[in-house]
């Protein structure tokens, strides 16, 4: 089976947690753990976020002048390389030393006129108080934006359009390796006027990527690996229900949270939609159950009526 899984953000930082080497490494090892579980036996795709790291860099990019500071494009490959090698090395750890891993570097190309230019929305960096948000939004020209009781960075989240290294990747696949790639989305990169690639300043959703990717290389299930064990309605209510299995229009009647599971469902809603095959949304610790589809929600077209844990 050819699986792709998108790691949530707490797969490699928890949040409040310190932007430390050691800490995302820890993470990240817990991932392989479950990761593990599932690569033999299947063709393994691993996609990421790369939020909180990509604005660590920005933030030590500080010490430049504003002229002389790498712009955001530059940043997620560099998260790219230092997450996949991480996520490769404790993945590698686990497996037979003979299963071949690689991360690759991936660009994905966006319209330079998407209307989330104009409205940025997605998070990058560390959580603020409030008044030092304001702050730093006044020195640097952030737009911020609150992020439960904290703040945050917000950077425009243009649409993936197409990602430009899905020939390598599928080639690596067919010769049984597993693919780290389309970490933090992609490397968002734009066709400018003289038909010249470049990159632009944005963060592509990792979500929206993720299934991208997993249409394109003809994925058999796409997983969302997050905190929660399945998708609930009325969470946080003594009338919560967490979703076994649905249809992508059953579950997309309901309204999820745009910060945290909705990206998610939409996801995998389309992917569902589009290929007439499953998707899932579950805890990384449960990617085996998930995978056996006695775990998490499962989103397929012949899933019937709703069905609850």
């Amino acid at each position: 089976m050819r699986i792709v899984v998108a790691l949530g953000g707490n797969a490699l930082l928890r949040r409040g947690q310190a932007l430390t080497a050691e800490n995302q490494r820890e993470n990240t090892a817990i991932a392989a753990e479950a990761l593990a579980t599932i690569a033999e036996g299947n063709e393994l795709i691993v996609t990421h976020g790369n939020g909180p790291q990509v604005g660590l860099l920005a933030l030590q990019g500080n010490a430049y002048k504003p002229d002389e500071a790498y712009p955001l494009d530059v940043l997620g490959a560099e998260t790219e390389g230092m997450i996949g090698y991480m996520v490769e090395q404790e993945l590698g750890n686990r497996l037979p030393q003979e299963t071949p891993l690689a991360t690759l570097l991936t660009m994905i190309e966006v319209d330079a006129k998407d209307p989330a230019f104009d409205n940025p929305t997605k998070f990058i960096g560390p959580i603020y108080e409030k008044a030092e948000a304001e702050r730093l939004a006044s020195d640097k020209g952030w737009d911020i934006r609150a992020d439960g009781d904290k703040w945050r960075r917000v950077v425009a989240s243009p649409l993936p359009k197409r990602i430009f290294q899905i020939r390598p990747i599928k080639w690596l696949l067919e010769k049984q390796t597993v693919v780290i790639c389309a970490g933090g989305g992609g490397i968002p990169t734009v066709y400018n006027d003289a038909g010249t690639l470049e990159g632009i300043e944005a963060v592509i959703d990792k979500d929206l990527a993720s299934e991208l990717l997993a249409r394109e290389v003809g994925a058999d299930l796409f997983i969302s690996a997050t905190d929660a064990d399945s998708v609930y309605l009325d969470w946080g209510t003594d009338d919560q229900r967490g979703i076994k299995t649905a249809t992508p229009d059953a579950i997309d009647a309901y309204d999820f949270a745009a910060g945290s599971m909705g990206p998610k469902v939409d996801a995998a809603v389309q992917f569902a939609r589009l290929t007439g095959k499953s998707a899932a949304i579950g805890a990384l610790a449960d990617l085996a159950g998930i995978v056996a589809g006695t775990k998490g929600t499962t989103i397929r077209d012949d899933a019937g009526e709703t069905v609850f844990h």
